[in-house]
């Protein structure tokens, strides 16, 4: 009895759930194709309760089966690029079949609309240049590095150092904050992050207030994909190559009524070989060793996860929250082969040692961010605030083992370890408010708080073999940063054509230094005003001209300032400087922007003035190694100022549909004057870097591309660089519907991206060269769903070269 009651109950609740639910079903086509669309949104709102809002998505062969409570709803069907097909008002009270819904192409919203992953255009703002990283097929399967080197007025150096208008110093930052995941040790991490993940680059060599300071160079804003489409939507990418380069990664969106769910994943393992060599002649007669050679072979093993998750919830049509977590964790396996071989005076051989270095990397970053916006009435009238935590641990164990040959034969061994670890408290806010139709007031709040500890041990050998802590060179490292910066800027609009950006920022820097057990603690407080002004004024509809102003600074990193030596060899080592100061700059930029049917023409003339610039000059030590071979240190010092000025310029041309050129010239002198130790330092320097970019459409939807560029010669003070010239190629062609592309691409094709420098002091000569990573294969697949086909694509480029957006204020 008791069964048959639980079976009873059961089947009338079921009976009363069908009673009070209804199945809507149909089936999304193109119009004009009839083909079926997948992923299509279905979306109901809810007209008895505004808040409820339901709905799904049609499956592969475009069909959608929902199941809703009765009532009265709205209803529209969407999907990228298409006119929208809606039902208003409808009263829903039993099931009901829609039948074929046919949805129409929307040609003037593929003029808009940014197409991720297709062009590339430019964006022109009053204090920036944003480049839409368009379909560039010679960086699928790479890495943030490899776009950057793409971007124009940026380069990456053969050792993956990016720069700006040939200036390294760079602030870089991800969605338009400071990250761990760039923080001390950008080089490495932009190398390991995805191409695939990033929709643009902000270009900004003349930042208004809002930005940070930091960075005489300029900042390079990375923003990553983050879907904006109703329903769900994506892309996989998958590639392999040689020398081992093989992941997987994915870009997924999933936006449902208040919710809007997003994420960047991917793993990816790379060997990356490269090798260098120095050829070093001391000039002192007292010197045994005269010739010293060193030959050094490096595979850089990386096994590399990286995940971004974030949630937009929009609480009402004036609160949103977006909160996120970002984490990474790299797993490397690092081998050196050092070969040492000194002559003395006659080019006689004296001796030859091979020194291999293993080393083991761990590192581990989490970070979370929330940002809450509030808009109040007026449109643009906004408060935002963000709050970000970060935790980065670094753990490198290394094993050394030199065995010499010549002139007898004998095997040592050291241990070396480090343990870093990173913290970072960022809060911001920022207030807008307008004032008017065309006038805009705007003030905010930033503190970083930083807190790194270096713990750095040093193990060597005695004559029985044992390891022992060797105390001269382990050392406990304390470095901490806080910065707090207030600003405000006023921004406006006259006579139609001229914009107005003025900016005050000051910020309140305080560092400490310390090394524990050893009598250094050093200080440096400091607060500096920071003024920008931006002017704009459109000379046409399609032609702009801009005025910049803005001071700015860079500050030591916490590498520069520790004392304690590293253990690149025996011979050479790098020194910080704990007594560093920041360096100050005023940067004037003036740029002008054309744009034709088919032509986009962009050019800017900068100058900057810096004080207190640092330099890294290499010196002897005036000590010897157990064989009696002289020890160079490299340190970075202050020195007195460094004017620089220049001229770019940037050219997007299609002369026919199938055919895309870009091509960006950058040419810039440097005059350093400063003395150290009664040493000149004067050094002027003119150097240039171009690139050329092509890309053509050919038959059987295959394109190729061709990217060339060349680094001319540059010097300072003690060395001089030959110029560097490299080439990128690549195929793809679209499959299964143009959802899928296949890609092959080289990266340094002639194998000749090598950085050669010759150093002048007047203890010794170096010739020295660095391939950083060699030629690389690779071959990739990307699938995309719930995005345009490429006939919707190339429609929507019919408009030329992309949107220039004059207006706004933003940061």
């Amino acid at each position: 009895m008791k069964k048959f009651l639980l079976l009873l109950s059961i089947f009338l609740l079921q009976y009363s759930f069908a009673q009070n639910s209804v199945t809507l079903t149909g089936t999304v086509v193109d119009e004009e194709t009839q083909e079926p669309l997948e992923f299509a949104t279905l979306v109901l709102k809810s007209l008895d309760d505004p808040d409820i809002v339901t709905g799904g998505m049609t499956d592969l062969d475009g069909k959608f089966n929902v199941t809703v409570s009765p009532g009265n709803y709205d209803i529209s069907v969407e999907f990228i690029s298409y006119r929208p097909f809606t039902l208003e008002n409808q009263s829903i009270t039993k099931s009901r079949d829609f039948g074929v819904i046919p949805l129409s192409l929307d040609i003037a919203q593929l003029d808009e609309v940014e197409v991720v992953g297709q062009r590339t255009t430019v964006e022109l703002r009053l204090d920036k240049k944003i480049y839409n990283v368009g379909q560039d097929l010679t960086t699928r399967g790479g890495t943030v590095s490899d776009v950057l080197d793409n971007v124009p007025s940026v380069s990456v150096d053969a050792e993956g150092n990016v720069s700006l208008r040939g200036n390294d110093d760079v602030r870089i930052l991800i969605n338009g904050r400071p990250s761990s995941m760039v923080g001390q040790s950008a080089t490495q991490v932009l190398q390991q992050l995805p191409s695939d993940a990033i929709e643009k680059v902000e270009v900004i060599t003349s930042p208004s207030a809002r930005y940070d300071a930091q960075g005489t160079g300029g900042i390079l804003n990375i923003i990553l994909k983050k879907g904006k489409l109703s329903g769900f939507n994506g892309s996989f990418v998958a590639n392999t190559g040689t020398p081992d380069n093989h992941g997987i990664s994915a870009n997924l969106n999933y936006r449902t009524g208040k919710f809007n769910f997003f994420t960047t994943t991917g793993y990816n393992y790379r060997d990356s070989p490269g090798n260098s060599f120095d050829r070093t002649q001391y000039l002192s007669d007292t010197i045994p060793n005269r010739f010293l050679n060193e030959t050094r072979e490096r595979n850089r093993k990386r096994n590399s996860f990286n995940s971004n998750f974030g949630i937009e919830y929009d609480i009402d049509d004036k609160n949103s929250i977006v909160g996120s977590v970002f984490f990474r964790n790299n797993d490397g396996d690092n081998t050196t082969r050092n070969y040492t071989d000194k002559f003395n005076a006659d080019r006689e051989l004296t001796s030859h040692v091979f020194r291999n270095t293993s080393e083991d990397e761990l590192d581990k970053t989490i970070e979370f961010n929330l940002n809450y916006i509030h808009k109040f009435n007026e449109d643009g009238h906004e408060l935002s605030v963000m709050l970000q935590h970060s935790d980065n641990k670094e753990d490198e164990r290394s094993l050394i083992r030199e065995h010499t040959t010549m002139p007898v034969d004998s095997t040592v061994f050291e241990r070396l370890s480090t343990l870093e670890d990173q913290r970072n408290i960022l809060l911001q806010a920022d207030y807008v408010y307008p004032i008017g139709e065309n006038t805009q007031f705007e003030a905010g709040y930033r503190g970083e708080l930083m807190d790194m500890s270096n713990d750095y041990r040093v193990e060597n050998q005695d004559a029985n073999g044992d390891f022992f802590l060797n105390q001269d060179l382990t050392n406990l490292f304390d470095y901490t940063q806080d910065v707090h910066a207030f600003y405000v800027q006023y921004g406006t609009r006259f006579f139609g054509k001229m914009n107005v950006l003025l900016g005050l920022r000051t910020e309140i820097t305080d560092i400490s230094v310390a090394v524990e057990g050893y009598d250094l603690d050093a200080k440096k407080n400091y607060s500096k005003l920071f003024p920008t002004v931006n002017l704009g004024y459109e000379v046409g509809e399609n032609e702009t001209v801009t005025l910049g102003y803005n001071r700015r600074i860079r500050r030591p990193w916490s590498r520069f300032l520790n004392p304690f030596p590293s253990r690149e060899s025996k011979t050479n080592f790098f020194e910080g400087n704990p007594d560093l100061d920041p360096s100050y700059s005023d940067v004037f930029d003036i740029g002008y922007l054309k744009q034709w049917q088919n032509v986009t023409f962009n050019t800017s003339v900068y100058y900057q003035h810096a004080t207190d610039v640092f330099q890294f000059i290499s010196e002897a030590t005036g000590e010897l190694t157990n064989e009696g071979d002289p020890i160079l240190r490299r340190t970075p010092i202050n020195l007195a100022t460094d004017s620089r000025y220049g001229l770019e310029f940037a050219v997007m041309y299609s002369p026919f549909r199938w055919w895309r050129l870009n091509t960006d010239l950058n040419i810039f002198r440097s005059e350093l004057r400063g003395s150290y130790n009664d040493q000149s330092f004067d050094a002027d320097n003119t150097s240039w870097f171009t690139r050329l970019n092509s890309k053509v459409n050919l038959p059987w939807k295959v394109d190729f591309q061709t990217v060339l560029f060349y680094r001319g010669p540059s010097r300072n003070s003690q060395n001089e660089n030959q110029g560097m010239f490299s080439t990128n190629l690549a195929f793809s062609k679209d499959i299964l519907k143009d959802k899928g592309t296949v890609s092959l691409n080289v990266s340094d094709l002639f194998n000749s991206r090598k950085m050669r420098t010759d150093t002048t002091t007047e203890t010794f000569l170096r010739e020295s060269e660095n391939q950083w990573r060699e030629r690389q294969f690779t071959l990739s697949f990307t699938y995309r769903f719930n995005q345009p086909n490429k006939k919707e694509r190339e429609r929507g480029q019919r408009g030329g070269n992309g949107d220039d957006d004059m207006g706004g204020f933003e940061g």
